[in-house]
């Protein structure tokens, strides 16, 4: 447990050190504000480590990884009315995961998501991104996940259908940390 401890803390170091800065579908470099720039941070110690939790309002996503610290992401979340809330647990992770519109989505809006009825590969082009962390409770699929986008922009703001979004390298980082069977809130 010390080498994991070591380890993670290592990572969030190196993850804290450097701004994020993309090329996402276009020439314009993206840089990510410095208020969601993942960042080790203190939490209360009546959060165990191993959880995710995530604060919609403020954007933000923590993981615990010890007593009283965590490593803190920007997050876009769903829009309103939309969005995820109580407690999940992550069933499954995909790389590079497919992605099909819920037959939901595709009601609300047929001309962004018709199209995509027959669902979309994996790969750099794909809404889930680079990671999926698939959010089911009592055994069921939520059919909400933690995953990259393809919209970096999005970070910070309320404009998904429900998921909650992260940059590409942010949610691979995540991924890499958390097991399935990671308790997730969602407050």
């Amino acid at each position: 447990m010390i080498f994991r401890r070591s380890f993670l803390t290592g990572a969030a170091a190196a993850t804290l050190s450097m701004p994020t800065v993309l090329r996402a579908h276009t020439e314009e470099p993206f840089v990510l504000a410095d208020e969601f720039q993942p960042r080790e941070v203190r939490v209360r110690e009546q959060h165990a480590p191993g959880q995710i939790l995530v604060f919609p309002r403020s954007f933000f996503l923590y993981y615990v990884f010890d007593s009283e610290r965590a490593v803190r992401y920007g997050v876009g979340v769903g829009k309103a009315g939309l969005a995820f809330k109580g407690s999940a647990i992550v069933e499954r992770k995909a790389e590079w995961p497919s992605w099909r519109p819920t037959n939901d989505m595709i009601r609300r809006n047929p001309d962004r998501y018709a199209q995509f009825a027959d669902g979309v590969p994996g790969g750099p082009g794909n809404p889930l991104g680079a990671r999926a962390l698939y959010l089911y409770r009592d055994g069921r699929d939520t059919y909400y996940r933690i995953h990259g986008t393809t919209e970096p922009w999005s970070i910070g703001q309320s404009v998904s259908n429900g998921c909650i979004r992260m940059l590409n390298e942010h949610v691979i980082q995540l991924y890499e940390q958390v097991p399935v069977g990671t308790p997730v809130t969602v407050l």
